[in-house]
């Protein structure tokens, strides 16, 4: 059912068009290369164990966390699709 000058796939488009957003920026992120021995941002020594199970790691688990935090705060997208969600 299509409202106004959308067509009748417009939604399901507009959620298609986020997933495969959301997924290469996902792919993006992904560390390539070798592992680092020596974090990027502070320096500290990052665990063999760490380097091995993700290969091109290049920060420490401290580091990551921040980093993590950070880009939680900022998704970039309304998840929850209401109007209240859009005013905040």
């Amino acid at each position: 059912m299509a409202s106004g000058w959308a067509s009748d796939g417009a939604v399901h488009d507009q959620i298609e068009s986020t997933v495969q957003d959301a997924v290469s920026r996902a792919r993006s992120a992904i560390p390539k290369g070798e592992s680092l021995l020596y974090c990027d941002e502070c320096g500290e020594t990052i665990p063999e164990a760490r380097r091995v199970a993700i290969p091109g790691v290049r920060l420490c688990v401290k580091c990551q966390e921040t980093l993590d935090k950070q880009q939680a705060r900022f998704s970039g997208y309304n998840r929850r699709g209401s109007k209240d969600s859009q005013l905040r």
